[in-house]
């Protein structure tokens, strides 16, 4: 009996076991089981493996995967592995221009263009391209701006407003302006809700002390977008969620949960040089929760805050070492202060230490010298040979030193980036820490910047974490019950000696390890404004990075001769990497065959003739749709569109 006679439920259940690659090569063989391998549940089993390797899938507008037909989902997979295959062994290239017909673009959903809108008149005239230019808004100059969708980008002005912009039509959809100097200091998008949450800020009062008084006010933009990934008619609306104010120098704000009306922010508490830990159990109600956590607030730090299991999880990276900090939300409603009157300022209740707090060493690479070769694409997707760590994984203990320590190096950003895609039930929880390190030449007063990489997830220990939180077996029990209650011992110490395996790959650290130099620019316009420090222009998504690098010329390696955000006229490149992907089995997909690594090549992208480099004033990228967004200082916005 040939394999294209069997019942579809045992294709079906042969097809679990295969890749992308075996499935692409079962459709080859003949139309019986072209048909069977083309089927819903055959990709969405695919379409479930790339969310588990933390890669999203190219979807259109506020589309989730349940929205997609069988066609679409089809199409979103076959891409979407193709990004995480390419990328890894070669630089992301232009896509294919494709004729203007309806405005659809098979290549990338961000070229799509409005039959009716004044880019369709552009794009006929001009031809077809593999980016798009699109404005940023009229006599505003941009301080932050974000794609939300393929076919949406948010904007915020340095004059305070904030703009919902519609790249398919080059048009302005929405627009908050609050009459005054706001910044954007947050953005969450919910897929479910089709709504975009964002935080803006001002200084009342005070300086970079414990007396500053700081206003925030949450917002929403709300879409009405239907499953098809096309845009309403209707345009999206702003609204004004709720207002807060706080005392003291906040670091960060976070939505932890919308749907559960939860927001936090880490307040520097100068003081004591801690962390203070400010919180709105519900954001509905006029009441907060302000404490002094005793974490020390160290230089070389980077803060994140997480949600997990009812927890609100502070997450701080040290040079040496992470460590999560744990509150229960039952122990933070002790201490909620109701507020007077809307212009209350917080005041801290108290000292309250974390309930419990893990910490894990991080795990330095030993580094190698590289051979150059040029990878194939027609290797094997599942062959790591072509792997892009430049490490060989060390064990952590004392002789495995930190090859970039604090100081001389710095941390000039840090990038948390965790998985903000449309998913499915019970994908793993995973986050991206991504740090730009600095380190200052005083003798040619030149800055050199490394990156450094690693996943991690919450707990980031399990065995510490699990201590106590099993109850032992109750040797009392009858003895028929002795055997289940072995055999289920036993499958949870296997369950945790793969937890802990995992936990101590993800403490690997990945490095983009030859130094360069990233390009910086300043959002202050007012001059003579010594205490503004310069945002570099990198921009990170899950498992990749960009950023505008200065091209290294003879006349670099003279003290003094580039001064930054003068000389706008040195060579500068757009460079990109791949880090090596999570992995649900592994924590890190790196060569386990005791062969050497291979360093991950840093590529140099090809950028439109329109664009200069010298100009750009941000970048983002979306890797799920294989594109990087720039804007620059003369009001153009740049979507450049890779495969």
């Amino acid at each position: 009996m040939g394999l294209g006679t069997l019942p579809y439920d045992l294709l079906l259940n042969i097809a679990t076991y295969l890749d992308l690659k075996d499935v692409h090569a079962l459709q080859l063989t003949c139309k019986s089981l072209y048909d069977a391998s083309t089927t819903r549940p055959i990709y969405r089993k695919l379409a479930n493996d790339l969310l588990r390797r933390c890669r999203a899938l190219p979807l259109k507008g506020f589309q989730r995967l349940s929205d997609l037909s069988t066609e679409s989902l089809i199409h979103s997979v076959n891409k979407a592995s193709h990004y995480e295959t390419a990328w890894r062994i070669r630089a992301p290239r232009p896509i294919a221009p494709e004729p203007y017909t309806t405005g659809i673009n098979s290549h990338s959903n961000y070229m799509d263009v409005s039959p009716k809108g004044r880019l369709a008149e552009k794009v006929k005239e001009e031809g077809s391209k593999w980016y798009k230019i699109v404005s940023a808004p009229p006599g505003e100059e941009v301080d932050w701006l974000s794609p939300i969708t393929s076919s949406y980008t948010l904007c915020a002005t340095k004059s305070g407003k904030v703009v919902c912009w519609d790249v398919q039509s080059d048009m302005c959809l929405a627009e908050w302006n609050p009459g005054a100097r706001w910044e954007l200091w947050k953005c969450r998008v919910e897929f479910e809700e089709r709504t975009v949450f964002f935080t803006m800020a001002k200084v009342l009062t005070g300086s970079y002390d414990d007396d500053r008084v700081m206003e925030f006010v949450l917002m929403r933009l709300t879409f009405s977008d239907g499953p098809s990934g096309e845009s309403s008619i209707n345009p999206p609306v702003f609204s004004r969620v709720t207002g807060f104010r706080t005392t003291g120098v906040v670091m960060n704000v976070f939505l932890l949960d919308p749907s559960e009306r939860l927001l936090s922010a880490f307040i520097w508490v100068s003081t004591s040089n801690t962390i203070g830990l400010y919180a709105l159990p519900d954001w509905n109600k006029k009441e907060y929760v302000f404490i002094d956590t005793g974490i020390e607030c160290v230089m070389s730090s980077n803060w994140s805050c997480i949600l997990y299991q009812q927890h609100i999880v502070i997450h701080c990276e040290e040079s040496d070492a992470a460590y999560q900090h744990f509150y229960p939300l039952s122990l933070l409603r002790t201490y909620v202060t109701k507020l007077t009157h809307d212009h209350s300022t917080p005041v801290i209740s108290r000292t309250v230490p974390p309930a419990r707090t893990l910490k894990k060493r991080f795990s330095f690479p030993l580094f190698v010298e590289m051979t150059d070769s040029e990878p194939d694409l027609d290797n094997d997707p599942q062959d790591n040979s072509y792997d892009n760590s430049s490490i060989i994984p060390a064990p952590v203990n004392l002789d495995n030193p930190n090859p970039y320590p604090f100081p001389p190096w710095y941390p000039e950003s840090a990038h948390f980036v965790r998985q903000w895609w449309p998913s499915l039930p019970d994908i793993p929880r995973v986050s991206c820490t991504v740090v730009l390190l600095a380190a200052h030449d005083a003798q040619t007063h030149r800055t050199r910047f490394v990156l450094a990489q690693h996943y991690f997830r919450v707990p980031l220990d399990h065995a510490q974490w699990g201590d106590g939180i099993y109850p032992e077996i109750d040797k009392g029990k009858a003895k028929e019950t002795e055997e289940a209650d072995d055999e289920e011992e036993q499958h949870k110490k296997r369950e945790s000696s793969l937890e802990d395996a995992q936990d101590d790959a993800l403490m690997h650290l990945w490095y983009v390890s030859t130094p360069f130099e990233v390009v910086r620019v300043f959002d202050n316009t007012e001059e003579n404004d010594d205490s503004e420090r310069p945002r570099p222009l990198v921009a990170v998504d899950f498992g990749h990075a960009v950023w505008v690098e200065y091209v290294e010329t003879e006349d670099d390696k003279l003290p003094g001769t580039r001064v930054e955000g003068v000389n706008d006229k040195d060579p500068k490149c757009l460079r990109f990497v791949t880090f090596p992907p999570f992995s649900e089995e592994y924590g890190v997909d790196i060569d386990r065959r005791g062969s050497v690594a291979k360093e991950a090549e840093v590529r140099t992208l090809e950028t439109p003739p329109e664009l200069d480099l010298g100009t750009v004033e941000t970048i983002n990228i979306d890797q799920s749709q294989g594109a990087i967004i720039l804007s620059d200082k003369i009001g153009r916005i740049f979507i450049l569109c890779y495969e």
